[in-house]
Protein backbone atom coordinates (compact mmCIF):
# COMPACT_ATOMS: atom_id res chain seq x y z
CA UNK A 1 0.00 0.00 0.00
CA UNK A 2 1.24 3.36 -0.88
CA UNK A 3 1.01 5.16 2.46
CA UNK A 4 1.22 8.58 4.16
CA UNK A 5 2.89 8.26 7.63
CA UNK A 6 2.41 10.96 9.97
CA UNK A 7 5.15 11.40 12.16
CA UNK A 8 5.81 13.67 15.39
CA UNK A 9 9.60 13.06 15.14
CA UNK A 10 12.42 10.98 14.16
CA UNK A 11 12.92 8.78 17.43
CA UNK A 12 9.28 7.78 17.21
CA UNK A 13 9.59 7.23 13.55
CA UNK A 14 12.25 4.50 13.65
CA UNK A 15 10.64 1.36 14.62
CA UNK A 16 7.01 2.00 13.35
CA UNK A 17 9.01 3.22 9.67
CA UNK A 18 10.51 -0.76 9.40
CA UNK A 19 7.69 -2.80 10.74
CA UNK A 20 5.33 -1.44 8.46
CA UNK A 21 8.11 -1.16 4.98
CA UNK A 22 8.43 -5.12 6.06
CA UNK A 23 4.72 -5.59 5.65
CA UNK A 24 4.98 -4.00 2.26
CA UNK A 25 4.01 -0.65 2.50
CA UNK A 26 5.45 2.09 0.27
CA UNK A 27 5.89 5.06 2.51
CA UNK A 28 6.20 8.80 2.90
CA UNK A 29 6.03 10.69 5.75
CA UNK A 30 3.97 13.43 6.66
CA UNK A 31 4.96 16.31 9.38
CA UNK A 32 2.04 17.58 10.39
CA UNK A 33 2.44 19.41 13.88
CA UNK A 34 1.37 22.31 14.69
CA UNK A 35 0.85 21.71 18.09
CA UNK A 36 5.24 21.95 18.68
CA UNK A 37 6.12 24.87 20.68
CA UNK A 38 8.08 26.89 20.12
CA UNK A 39 8.46 27.48 16.39
CA UNK A 40 12.78 26.33 17.36
CA UNK A 41 12.02 23.25 18.89
CA UNK A 42 9.07 22.07 15.82
CA UNK A 43 12.12 23.13 13.37
CA UNK A 44 14.57 21.11 15.77
CA UNK A 45 12.43 17.98 15.45
CA UNK A 46 11.95 18.35 11.74
CA UNK A 47 15.71 18.91 11.14
CA UNK A 48 16.18 15.38 13.03
CA UNK A 49 13.64 13.71 11.30
CA UNK A 50 14.65 14.57 7.88
CA UNK A 51 18.33 13.95 8.06
CA UNK A 52 17.37 10.64 9.41
CA UNK A 53 14.77 10.00 6.56
CA UNK A 54 17.00 11.31 3.66
CA UNK A 55 20.02 8.62 5.05
CA UNK A 56 16.74 5.94 4.84
CA UNK A 57 15.82 7.59 1.23
CA UNK A 58 12.03 7.77 2.67
CA UNK A 59 10.51 11.19 1.75
CA UNK A 60 9.27 13.86 3.89
CA UNK A 61 6.27 16.29 3.60
CA UNK A 62 5.81 19.29 5.74
CA UNK A 63 2.71 20.25 5.93
CA UNK A 64 1.75 23.51 7.37
CA UNK A 65 2.74 25.25 10.54
CA UNK A 66 -0.57 26.89 11.81
CA UNK A 67 -0.16 26.91 15.82
CA UNK A 68 -3.25 29.70 15.89
CA UNK A 69 -5.80 27.03 14.66
CA UNK A 70 -4.17 24.65 17.17
CA UNK A 71 -4.79 26.87 20.05
CA UNK A 72 -8.35 27.35 18.54
CA UNK A 73 -8.62 23.87 18.86
CA UNK A 74 -6.79 21.71 21.34
CA UNK A 75 -5.60 24.80 22.75
CA UNK A 76 -8.79 25.86 23.70
CA UNK A 77 -9.45 22.78 25.90
CA UNK A 78 -5.79 22.70 27.13
CA UNK A 79 -6.71 25.94 28.69
CA UNK A 80 -10.26 25.49 30.25
CA UNK A 81 -8.48 22.86 32.42
CA UNK A 82 -5.63 25.00 32.97
CA UNK A 83 -8.33 27.91 33.97
CA UNK A 84 -9.69 25.67 37.11
CA UNK A 85 -6.56 25.38 38.37
CA UNK A 86 -5.19 28.96 38.10
CA UNK A 87 -9.19 30.33 39.48
CA UNK A 88 -8.71 27.30 42.62
CA UNK A 89 -5.19 28.83 43.08
CA UNK A 90 -6.33 32.54 43.02
CA UNK A 91 -8.94 31.83 45.98
CA UNK A 92 -6.22 30.22 48.14
CA UNK A 93 -3.25 32.70 47.55
CA UNK A 94 -2.42 34.72 50.25
CA UNK A 95 -2.51 38.67 50.04
CA UNK A 96 0.16 39.96 48.73
CA UNK A 97 1.57 42.01 51.89
CA UNK A 98 1.50 38.21 53.20
CA UNK A 99 4.00 37.40 49.93
CA UNK A 100 5.99 40.57 50.61
CA UNK A 101 6.90 39.68 54.09
CA UNK A 102 7.49 36.00 53.29
CA UNK A 103 10.17 36.98 50.27
CA UNK A 104 8.20 35.56 47.78
CA UNK A 105 7.19 37.85 44.39
CA UNK A 106 3.29 37.91 43.48
CA UNK A 107 2.37 34.75 40.87
CA UNK A 108 1.88 36.00 37.89
CA UNK A 109 -1.58 35.74 36.60
CA UNK A 110 -0.95 32.38 35.03
CA UNK A 111 1.10 28.78 35.62
CA UNK A 112 3.91 30.21 34.51
CA UNK A 113 6.43 27.58 36.62
CA UNK A 114 4.49 24.75 37.39
CA UNK A 115 7.05 23.14 39.43
CA UNK A 116 7.86 26.28 41.45
CA UNK A 117 6.75 24.71 44.67
CA UNK A 118 4.65 21.53 45.46
CA UNK A 119 1.08 23.15 45.56
CA UNK A 120 1.95 23.80 42.25
CA UNK A 121 3.03 20.77 40.81
CA UNK A 122 0.10 19.17 42.71
CA UNK A 123 -2.23 21.38 40.95
CA UNK A 124 -0.92 20.83 37.11
CA UNK A 125 -0.90 17.21 37.89
CA UNK A 126 -4.32 17.00 38.99
CA UNK A 127 -5.40 18.58 35.81
CA UNK A 128 -8.91 16.28 35.06
CA UNK A 129 -7.89 13.47 33.05
CA UNK A 130 -11.05 13.82 30.92
CA UNK A 131 -9.83 17.01 29.73
CA UNK A 132 -6.34 16.30 29.04
CA UNK A 133 -7.85 13.55 27.32
CA UNK A 134 -10.67 15.87 25.27
CA UNK A 135 -7.41 18.20 24.68
CA UNK A 136 -4.99 15.09 23.03
CA UNK A 137 -8.11 13.82 21.00
CA UNK A 138 -8.33 16.93 19.76
CA UNK A 139 -5.31 17.52 18.84
CA UNK A 140 -4.35 14.01 17.20
CA UNK A 141 -7.71 14.84 14.80
CA UNK A 142 -6.22 18.36 13.66
CA UNK A 143 -3.14 16.51 12.74
CA UNK A 144 -4.48 13.21 11.31
CA UNK A 145 -7.53 14.98 9.43
CA UNK A 146 -5.15 17.21 7.96
CA UNK A 147 -2.98 13.79 7.16
CA UNK A 148 -5.87 12.23 5.43
CA UNK A 149 -6.64 15.33 3.76
CA UNK A 150 -3.32 15.28 2.21
CA UNK A 151 -3.30 11.35 1.27
CA UNK A 152 -6.50 11.36 -0.92
CA UNK A 153 -5.19 14.39 -2.58
CA UNK A 154 -2.03 13.17 -3.27
CA UNK A 155 -2.80 10.01 -4.36
CA UNK A 156 -2.14 7.85 -1.47
CA UNK A 157 -3.97 4.61 -0.26
CA UNK A 158 -3.96 5.22 3.21
CA UNK A 159 -2.74 6.46 6.05
CA UNK A 160 -1.01 5.91 9.48
CA UNK A 161 1.12 7.17 12.40
CA UNK A 162 3.90 6.94 14.32
CA UNK A 163 2.11 8.49 17.32
CA UNK A 164 1.08 5.02 18.82
CA UNK A 165 4.68 3.96 19.52
CA UNK A 166 4.78 6.02 22.62
CA UNK A 167 3.24 4.86 25.78
CA UNK A 168 2.80 8.42 27.41
CA UNK A 169 -0.38 8.71 24.30
CA UNK A 170 -4.02 7.86 24.49
CA UNK A 171 -3.62 4.77 22.14
CA UNK A 172 -6.88 3.67 21.92
CA UNK A 173 -7.90 7.70 20.81
CA UNK A 174 -5.33 7.79 18.40
CA UNK A 175 -6.71 4.28 16.24
CA UNK A 176 -10.18 5.90 16.65
CA UNK A 177 -8.69 9.24 15.14
CA UNK A 178 -6.62 7.10 12.67
CA UNK A 179 -9.65 5.19 11.37
CA UNK A 180 -12.00 8.32 11.38
CA UNK A 181 -9.35 10.77 9.21
CA UNK A 182 -9.24 7.51 6.98
CA UNK A 183 -12.89 7.08 6.44
CA UNK A 184 -13.52 10.71 6.30
CA UNK A 185 -11.32 10.75 2.70
CA UNK A 186 -12.23 7.28 1.83
CA UNK A 187 -8.68 5.83 1.88
CA UNK A 188 -7.54 3.37 4.43
CA UNK A 189 -6.82 3.44 8.15
CA UNK A 190 -3.81 1.64 9.08
CA UNK A 191 -3.03 1.51 12.96
CA UNK A 192 -0.69 -0.61 15.02
CA UNK A 193 0.34 -0.17 18.31
CA UNK A 194 3.88 -0.22 18.35
CA UNK A 195 4.29 0.44 22.25
CA UNK A 196 6.24 -2.76 22.50
CA UNK A 197 8.60 -1.37 20.14
CA UNK A 198 9.26 2.20 22.57
CA UNK A 199 12.55 0.83 24.17
CA UNK A 200 14.10 -0.66 20.96
CA UNK A 201 13.23 2.90 19.30
CA UNK A 202 14.65 4.92 22.09
CA UNK A 203 17.34 2.62 21.94
CA UNK A 204 18.17 2.78 18.12
CA UNK A 205 17.63 6.88 18.62
CA UNK A 206 20.26 7.52 21.07
CA UNK A 207 22.70 4.87 19.16
CA UNK A 208 21.95 7.53 16.64
CA UNK A 209 22.41 10.42 18.61
CA UNK A 210 18.80 11.46 17.64
CA UNK A 211 17.99 14.65 19.42
CA UNK A 212 14.87 13.06 22.34
CA UNK A 213 12.70 15.93 23.05
CA UNK A 214 11.11 15.39 26.71
CA UNK A 215 7.97 16.41 26.20
CA UNK A 216 5.17 15.65 23.64
CA UNK A 217 5.40 18.88 21.97
CA UNK A 218 2.46 21.52 22.92
CA UNK A 219 3.06 24.19 25.63
CA UNK A 220 0.79 22.49 27.80
CA UNK A 221 2.39 19.08 27.88
CA UNK A 222 5.79 20.86 28.59
CA UNK A 223 4.16 22.32 31.62
CA UNK A 224 3.14 19.07 32.90
CA UNK A 225 6.15 16.66 31.72
CA UNK A 226 8.27 19.82 33.80
CA UNK A 227 5.91 19.28 36.91
CA UNK A 228 5.97 15.69 36.44
CA UNK A 229 9.87 15.82 36.42
CA UNK A 230 9.74 17.74 39.93
CA UNK A 231 7.61 15.78 40.86
CA UNK A 232 9.40 12.37 40.90
CA UNK A 233 12.82 14.48 42.14
CA UNK A 234 10.62 15.91 45.16
CA UNK A 235 9.82 12.29 45.62
CA UNK A 236 13.63 10.86 45.54
CA UNK A 237 14.94 13.84 47.65
CA UNK A 238 12.05 12.82 49.88
CA UNK A 239 12.99 9.39 50.37
CA UNK A 240 16.43 9.66 50.63
CA UNK A 241 15.36 11.63 53.49
CA UNK A 242 13.36 9.51 54.91
CA UNK A 243 16.27 6.68 54.45
CA UNK A 244 18.45 9.16 56.05
CA UNK A 245 16.35 9.59 59.10
CA UNK A 246 15.71 6.18 59.33
CA UNK A 247 19.37 5.39 59.82
CA UNK A 248 19.91 8.73 62.04
CA UNK A 249 21.34 7.24 64.78
CA UNK A 250 23.17 4.17 62.78
CA UNK A 251 24.76 7.16 60.55
CA UNK A 252 25.28 9.36 64.26
CA UNK A 253 27.20 6.58 65.55
CA UNK A 254 29.19 5.72 62.68
CA UNK A 255 30.42 9.73 62.85
CA UNK A 256 30.76 9.73 66.14
CA UNK A 257 33.01 6.62 65.21
CA UNK A 258 35.01 8.41 63.01
CA UNK A 259 35.40 11.30 65.17
CA UNK A 260 36.67 8.94 67.97
CA UNK A 261 39.14 7.63 65.69
CA UNK A 262 40.58 11.30 64.25
CA UNK A 263 40.90 12.57 68.00
CA UNK A 264 42.95 9.40 68.95
CA UNK A 265 45.00 9.10 65.94
CA UNK A 266 45.84 13.22 66.58
CA UNK A 267 46.87 12.26 70.20
CA UNK A 268 48.61 9.49 69.01
CA UNK A 269 50.51 11.62 66.28
CA UNK A 270 51.06 14.17 69.46
CA UNK A 271 52.76 11.62 71.62
CA UNK A 272 54.98 10.59 68.53
CA UNK A 273 55.72 14.08 67.95
CA UNK A 274 57.20 14.74 71.63
CA UNK A 275 59.22 10.87 71.57
CA UNK A 276 60.92 12.32 68.47
CA UNK A 277 61.41 15.42 70.05
CA UNK A 278 63.14 13.73 72.84
CA UNK A 279 64.97 11.47 71.13
CA UNK A 280 66.67 14.25 69.04
CA UNK A 281 67.35 16.28 72.13
CA UNK A 282 69.51 13.44 73.32
CA UNK A 283 71.06 12.81 70.42
CA UNK A 284 71.97 15.96 69.98
CA UNK A 285 73.41 16.67 74.11
CA UNK A 286 75.21 12.76 73.56
CA UNK A 287 77.25 14.77 70.26
CA UNK A 288 77.81 17.32 72.47
CA UNK A 289 79.56 15.50 74.84
CA UNK A 290 81.25 13.28 72.36
CA UNK A 291 83.09 16.70 70.88
CA UNK A 292 84.37 17.76 74.53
Amino acid sequence: MKLLLHACCGPCSLEPVRLLQAAGHDIAIYYANSNIAPREEYAHRLATLEDWAKSEGIPVIEGPYDPVTWEETAGRIGNAALADVQAARKENQPAAADRAESGRSAPADRISDPYEDASLRADVLSVDPARREARCRACYRLRLEETARVAAEQGFDGIGTTLSVSPYQYTQVIEQEVRRAAEREGIEGVFEDFRPYYDEATRRSRALGMYRQNYCGCRISDEEAAAERAERKAQRAAAKQAERAEHAAEIAAAEAELKKHRADRAAYDKKQARKRAILKSLREQAKQKASE
